[in-house]
């Protein structure tokens, strides 16, 4: 397949990786209720049923959640609302927030993790225990989407192991192979293909075999970059940015994730059966800014309804 131009309103030229284009298929993004009040019109940025996850930060009331997954459901998205088990109060909030969501928006799908806070506000403490209510089985969802952690998480393992990650993917996996929902791992952003791949491939050898849709930054000033990554934990690619700071040509560059997805999208095109199956941007740097750049390296085209 040869390389595709693609243009950018100012008519600049981009040549289009096809290996990168192939990864970019059915890639998904991040909004928050307050983002996509800054958004006109979602249909102008994204193709057709892209997969739009819908993050619920403590504090958000519930009926703004909602109603954003109700638009963007209404604009032909595949909504997909994050469910944060530390800030649900009970398991009667957390069935009133599912019949909600289906009721008034018709969603199907959801991302169950921990949630950034601390200490439980409520019942729950971990995905795990969402999936055990049982109640997102029997609402008959059908994705189920959990968090995956390529550099680990030191809110789970505090001695910076990957002793209690690794673990909790164990019984993801288990879950899995008995829930009649498809399931995937949504994982933390991150900003060297090396340790991503490496991370891959050692859960695969240990026996998950969910399918992972790995989480990439979208294009955002470089200080900005460092404030989320640090503030969200991120280890190992951190010192990529970190190189990139000390290089005063680079500084004042916004970052973009085009290294790091060719990398990936090149060990996938000669590794076919290698376990990332998608790409979930974290727009940082702006809704409108990360769908245009997807849309200029080839990502235009929307998520199948049998694919998880």
């Amino acid at each position: 397949m040869s390389l595709l131009p693609f243009f950018k309103k100012n008519d600049a030229p981009v040549q289009v990786d096809p290996n990168v284009e192939s990864l970019l298929r059915d890639y998904s993004i991040e909004v928050m209720p307050r983002t996509a009040e800054k958004v006109e019109n979602f249909r102008d940025l994204l193709p057709a049923g892209t997969r739009v996850y819908v993050a619920h930060i403590e504090g958000t009331p519930i009926d703004d959640m909602v109603a954003t997954a109700k638009r963007i459901a209404a604009d032909g998205f595949n909504v997909m609302p994050h469910f944060p088990a530390r800030i649900i109060k009970d398991k009667a909030t957390l069935a009133d927030w599912i019949a909600r969501y289906q009721g008034e928006a018709g969603v199907d799908q959801a991302l169950l993790l921990a949630g950034g806070v601390a200490k439980p506000n409520g019942a729950f403490d971990s995905s795990m225990q969402l999936l055990e209510s049982g109640l997102f089985g029997e609402a008959g969802f059908k994705h189920l989407h959990v968090a995956g952690h390529p550099e680990g998480n030191k809110d789970i393992d505090t001695d910076g192991s990957m002793t209690n990650v690794d673990s909790a993917l164990r019984w993801k996996q288990a879950f899995s192979e008995t829930s009649d929902a498809q399931m995937a791992l949504a994982t933390q952003f991150a900003f060297e293909a090396g340790p991503i791949i490496d991370w891959a491939n050692a859960i695969k050898e240990a026996g998950i075999t969910i399918p992972v849709h790995i989480g990439i930054a979208g294009p955002a000033k470089l200080q900005t970059l460092i404030k989320f990554a640090i503030a969200c934990g991120v280890g190992a690619s951190l010192k990529v940015l970190q190189k990139r700071a000390m290089d005063v040509t680079k500084l004042l560059l916004p970052y973009e994730p085009t290294d790091v997805l060719a990398q990936l999208a090149a060990h996938k095109a000669a590794n076919p059966d290698f376990n990332i199956s998608h790409v979930h941007f974290f727009p940082l740097g702006g809704i409108k800014t990360n769908a245009n750049w997807a849309i200029n390296h080839g990502g235009a085209s929307a998520v199948p309804a049998n694919q998880s």
